[in-house]
Parts: structure tokens; sequence; C-alpha cells
């Protein structure tokens, strides 16, 4: 890793716990909310929800598998939740405005986040397809918002700081 990317006194190893910090916060803040909201809907279980999850990889055999799939949803939701924490990072060392307003650039991260997972992952994806639903949309983006976004920006704004 290069030296400009880390700020004074910081280390590779500094970044690389910052980074970790942040997305076991956000991946567990966000599987919260994802399951609050599932079971508020009318869902059956946390399973079947990860299991939707792990239905972007598995396709339709995600739903006979039991905890196997569960397991997975799981794993993956974590690594796409690695995936965007990483990046928000590495973009905040390269555009330091992002941390100067965290709610700001929390809230829009937030939203670039649910528009890339709505209009390009879960299209591409094996998960089952539903028609858009405007206020699903909302929460879901106001979940981001508060489980995504806001945090992975004062976690970035602590440690560039």
């Amino acid at each position: 890793m290069e030296q400009q990317f880390l700020p004074l006194g910081k280390t590779p190893t500094s970044l690389i716990t910052a980074i970790l910090q942040a997305w076991l916060v956000v991946g567990s803040l966000d599987i919260t909310a994802a399951i609050i909201h599932f079971l508020l809907r009318g869902g059956t279980s946390p399973l079947r929800l990860l299991q939707f999850v792990a239905s972007g990889a598995m396709g339709q055999d995600a739903f006979t598998s039991g905890m196997t799939s569960g397991a997975v949803g799981l794993l993956l939701h974590y690594c796409i939740a690695l995936i965007w924490t990483t990046l928000f990072f590495l973009a905040a060392a390269k555009l330091p405005i992002l941390v100067e307003n965290v709610a700001v650039s929390g809230v829009l991260y937030a939203v670039f986040v649910w528009v890339v997972m709505s209009f390009v992952v879960l299209p591409l994806s094996n998960t089952p397809k539903s028609p858009f639903n405007p206020i699903q949309a909302a929460i879901g983006a106001c979940i981001l918002i508060v489980c995504i976004g806001l945090p992975i920006a004062y976690f970035a704004r602590k440690y560039f700081s």
C-alpha cells in the first residue's frame, strides 16, 4: 500500500483495523435491520431472508438447502458489506472531502450503494425477481443510510482525522 493513502502516523495495519471495525459494525447493523424489516413485512424467519441472500449465488436451490444456504447468505452479506466499507475508505483516502461532512457523504454513499445493489447487482444475480415497489425502495434506502452510509463515513472520518 502506498504511503499517500495513509494519514501521518498511520500504518497499513491501522487502516486494515479501521476498515474491519467499520465492516463488523455496518454488516451487523445492516443484517439486523434487514431481518427486522423482513419480519415486520410478514417474513417467516431470519433463515428465509439469509436464503434469499444466498439465492443470489445459488439460485432457487438456496431455498431448499436449510442452514447451509443460510450460512452462505450470511457470509455473502458480510462479504458485500466488506466490499462497500473498503471502497469508501479507499475513496476517502483519495478524496478527503468525503470525511469533511459525514452526514452528506454518508447519505450520498448509501444512496449510491442502494442504486448499484438495486439496479446492477440484484438484477445480475439469481435472486427471485419482483416488481419495483417505491415504498420498499425508500425503506431499503433509509436502512442503508442509517446502517451503512453514515456509520462508514463516521468510521472513515475517525480514522482519517
